[in-house]
């Protein structure tokens, strides 16, 4: 079997940050240069067989923005929410016209998740403690 990297999720990316919604164009300019806490956001990011609207990496928060398609795709959407939080991602979605709208309600609450994660520190004092003596 072929291991070799498969271009076709980057060139997707690449053709969906050519081609914004304007929703996605408003909201990237409100969380674009890391005007948001210092967090950087990227674009159109693939994580395993999908591609995300917005990707804070080191905060591991994704931003979907749904058009009026998703009303119809619940399963799949619930099927990549899954997906994507087994790879330790939290998700927080907007509707399009939630975007287009109130820009202000939508960076306060993407601010609040940001501001609302456990820290590595809280993650740890929650793990069982290691056993004793190596066993």
């Amino acid at each position: 079997m072929d291991k070799a990297y498969n271009p076709l999720p980057t060139l997707c990316s690449r053709e969906l940050r050519s081609n914004p919604t304007e929703a996605e164009r408003k909201l990237w300019r409100a969380i674009s240069n890391r005007q948001l806490n210092g967090i950087r956001f990227n674009r159109q990011v693939p994580i395993g067989p999908f591609i995300c609207d917005f990707v804070a990496r080191s905060a591991k928060l994704i931003i979907e923005l749904d058009g009026g398609q998703h009303a119809i795709n619940a399963d799949q959407d619930a099927k990549r929410t899954k997906f994507l939080e087994g790879c330790g991602y939290r998700l927080i979605r907007f509707w399009n016209n939630d975007v287009l709208e109130n820009i202000e309600g939508v960076v306060t609450r993407i601010d609040q998740a940001l501001n609302h994660r456990p820290s590595p520190s809280a993650l740890r004092a929650s793990s069982p403690p290691a056993p004793a003596g190596g066993e």
